[in-house]
């Protein structure tokens, strides 16, 4: 605000701020801003930011209709669990590759991905997977077959049922 010459300034208008004065206030407050958020994130770092994973055993209930040789697939889980003469085995579906979820086919399982065929058993029929699907522990408890998707067992290893 300019004033012109000889016109009265009142002691209650107020005072002008230069310029530099403003721009100098502005960026403390931009400088404050900053530090307080850096500041909020830091506050943030101890409490983890990650979703509980599901639990790797689970029980599983066969269906009375499952053939003998036949995969089992639970909904939402990345095995497959067979019945074969009074025995249980669970294999993983996941190749041995790249991690793609396999698919069963026609005597075993084939890998959308990138064309890895297994047998029933798991073992490699045509790659590019280096080695055999998994084969996971199965337990019973209480008359239920439990599966720990995260342990593996040794190929050919059946649990009595």
């Amino acid at each position: 605000m300019t004033v012109k010459p000889g016109t009265p300034v009142s002691r209650l208008d107020p005072e002008q701020i230069p310029r530099r004065d403003a721009l100098g206030l502005l960026s403390l407050w931009s400088m404050a801003t900053a530090l307080l958020f850096a500041t909020v994130g830091m506050l943030r770092l101890p409490k983890a930011a990650v979703l509980a994973s599901p639990s790797k055993k689970v029980k599983v209930q066969l269906p009375e209709t499952l053939a003998d040789g036949e995969p089992f697939v639970p909904p939402g889980r990345s095995m497959a669990v067979f019945r074969q003469a009074g025995q249980v085995y669970a294999i993983s579906t996941v190749c041995t590759h790249l991690g793609c979820i396999v698919k069963a086919s026609a005597g075993g399982f084939a890998c959308p991905c990138h064309g890895s065929e297994f047998e029933a058993d798991g073992t490699v029929r045509k790659g590019p997977a280096p080695r055999p699907l998994d084969w996971l522990e199965v337990s019973t408890s209480g008359g239920a077959l439990v599966v720990n998707e995260g342990a593996t067992v040794k190929p050919g290893t059946k649990v009595n049922v």
